[in-house]
């Protein structure tokens, strides 16, 4: 395992887990930009909090069991390609699409080294 695995994967379970229990509680302060992609509050709980606190979780446990890692972080990036596509199509360019980006950038990260380990 190497260092930079450890480093981005533990990374990304901090911030899948952190914005997955921020989208499960429905945080006020990202109802505006969920709202403004046009994604209804009703979202929030399942499909979004759900998939990043389960994504998060796998990023976890693929620091210990490589496969689990593998699949956690590829479906991470799938969901914020997902996100970066629906925020495109509402015209929707405010703070949670720069951080849709980077969230993709740190779970591609994710998956490329634990692709390599």
């Amino acid at each position: 395992m190497t260092t930079a695995f450890l480093i981005v994967s533990l990374v990304g379970v901090a911030l899948n887990g952190f914005s997955g229990v921020a989208a499960l509680v429905h945080f006020k302060a990202i109802l505006p930009g969920m709202a403004a992609a046009g994604v209804p509050e009703s979202w929030l709980t399942f499909p979004i909090g759900t998939l990043k606190t389960a994504g998060a979780l796998g990023l976890l446990v693929g620091v210990v069991w490589a496969p689990v890692g593998v699949a956690a972080a590829a479906g991470l990036v799938l969901f914020f390609v997902c996100a970066i596509y629906t925020h495109i199509r509402a015209h929707d360019y405010s703070a949670q699409f720069g951080l849709a980006n980077g969230f993709l950038v740190v779970n591609a990260a994710a998956l490329a080294l634990a692709l390599a380990v």
